[in-house]
């Protein structure tokens, strides 16, 4: 009798081996069908962003100095105005 349980206890834990081996077996396949997708659209993303990256690097370089000599003008020439809506100062 101890003999069949310790047989039964070996084939169940050879079934379960087994099982478990099927399972990993079908998750790894499953992982490598839908992996290969995911890394497509990363190098995709990865090529749109970097074709971004040069239109805005070529923009920078067209007109860069340009933009920052209207900042720096802008920010050094100031001119003050009274806004309409506030009433200028009495002349004494």
């Amino acid at each position: 009798r101890t003999r069949r349980v310790k047989d039964a206890r070996t084939e169940a834990q050879r079934e379960i081996d087994d099982y478990r081996q099927q399972k990993d077996d079908e998750f790894k396949k499953f992982e490598k069908e839908h992996t290969r997708g995911n890394k497509k659209a990363e190098e995709d993303a990865s090529r749109d962003a970097e074709e971004q990256l040069q239109a805005i690097r070529a923009a920078g370089d067209k007109s860069g100095h340009k933009v920052i000599g209207d900042l720096l003008k802008a920010v050094t020439d100031v001119q003050p105005d009274v806004p309409d809506r506030v009433s200028a100062p009495a002349q004494a």
